[in-house]
């Protein structure tokens, strides 16, 4: 099995949620934005010196904090 990493730390062009940490309220945020368990998500970009992380979830690009990218996990491909 693949090793599951934070979408935070993925170098590859992209990858399968696996899990969501966090409360009820983030991941119904999250879910609003099309981010859910088994999506594949591409990360677009990640900004140096603590800026955004942009990824791309069902042809749409959102860009979101670190600390809410180091909760969501992913399977690289």
């Amino acid at each position: 099995m693949d090793k599951e990493i934070p979408l935070l730390h993925m170098n590859a062009p992209s990858g399968i949620v696996t899990r969501i940490e966090g409360g009820h309220g983030m991941r119904t945020h999250l879910a609003c934005l099309g981010i859910r368990v088994n999506k594949r998500v591409s990360k677009v970009s990640s900004q140096p010196f603590r800026g955004p992380v942009v990824v791309e979830v069902d042809g749409k690009q959102i860009a979101m904090g670190r600390g809410m990218c180091r909760k969501i996990f992913v399977v690289v491909e």
